[in-house]
């Protein structure tokens, strides 16, 4: 009997879905647009978001995952469902084993809601992991050694900061700061300083194409169009990436306290193994300009990007449910 499995990286922006031996299957958008008329589910993913700020009153396109975690049951239901069909195609003789990455600070309540959604979209068993776990082993740490390492994970919703040693976490943290985070500061910046209203997918298109964590020599520079507050006419303008800059300084004051308390929680051997090796990040919002040297400045400990700092979670999550037996102690629950 072969029994597929199906690693999912549940997140608040995006959905990635591992199957073992054919990798990652599905990055989309975690967007599901509904009929208000009669609940039902109209779009998902890539086709939903497009949908975002441009929907009739009859139809809302929403993200159902908030901070990572579950805002709308039934929406994040058929959501995974409809992921679970896409990567393993509509027709199965048997319901394949998933396994879904979580935040680190979950509460019982909200992991048995991803189980039972897991379980009602389809699945045979549902297995619960910690992000910060499955991002260290997608970042190809050894967490299983007596010896600290140090992962950021940055997500859509949340920033989870974690030390890790003998394949646990010693110590963590987290802090809701993101990329959604980051675009709803760059849309607030924007329409303080230049009188502009910009919807959420142009904050992402500045934050992508001229955003730094840091102040540069040579600022990179684009054109916006939006909406102005007070004569409510479309105009255009140009935006540099010190706009960006000054947009997160409170959600990168956030994020920096995070892992500073992190680094304060840590055992002092633990600590040592850190500053030798250095803090990794991944997530996608860890792609954001200089933020790994803004870290590095901020506590005196070296700070590196993972490679394909997007897809470490879900690779991690597919590597664990792949190895069941030898990560058994990181799983959180199951079904």
């Amino acid at each position: 009997m072969i029994i597929k499995k199906v690693a999912i990286d549940l997140g608040t922006t995006n959905v990635l879905v591992h199957v073992p031996k054919n990798g990652i299957v599905v990055n989309e958008p975690s967007v599901v647009a509904i009929s208000k008329v009669d609940k039902k589910v109209l779009a998902v993913g890539f086709e939903a978001k497009d949908m975002i700020g441009r929907t009739p009153d009859t139809i809302v396109a929403e993200r159902p995952l908030k901070d990572g975690v579950i805002a709308n049951y039934h929406t994040t239901e058929a959501m995974i469902r409809y992921f679970i069909n896409k990567a393993l195609g509509g027709v199965r003789l048997f319901r394949p084993e998933v396994m879904i990455a979580v935040p680190a600070g979950i509460t019982s309540t909200e992991r048995r809601a991803v189980i039972d959604a897991a379980v009602s979209a389809g699945a045979r068993a549902a297995y619960i992991i910690k992000e910060p776990i499955v991002a260290a082993i997608g970042a190809d740490i050894p967490i299983g050694s007596a010896s600290g390492h140090m992962i950021i994970d940055i997500g859509g919703g949340t920033a989870e900061i974690a030390v890790i040693s003998l394949g646990g976490i010693v110590s963590w943290g987290s802090v809701r700061v993101g990329g959604n985070c980051f675009d709803a500061s760059i849309q607030e910046y924007i329409r303080r300083k230049y009188g502009l209203a910009i919807g959420e997918r142009t904050a992402e298109a500045i934050k992508i194409k001229v955003g730094s964590a840091m102040f540069m020599n040579k600022p990179l520079t684009m054109e916006i169009k939006g909406r102005e507050m007070i004569s409510g006419l479309p105009r255009i303008i140009e935006v540099n990436s010190d706009d960006v800059t000054q947009a997160l300084e409170h959600d990168m004051e956030n994020l920096v306290e995070a892992v500073k308390q992190v680094l304060h929680d840590t055992p002092p051997e633990l600590s040592a193994d850190v500053m030798d090796k250095g803090i990794i990040m991944s997530g996608g919002s860890s792609l954001l300009r200089n933020l790994d040297e803004l870290i590095s400045q901020a506590t005196g400990v070296p700070c590196f990007m993972a490679d394909d700092p997007l897809l470490c979670v879900v690779r991690g999550t597919g590597i664990a449910l792949e190895n069941l037996e030898s990560y058994k102690r990181s799983i959180l629950a199951t079904k």
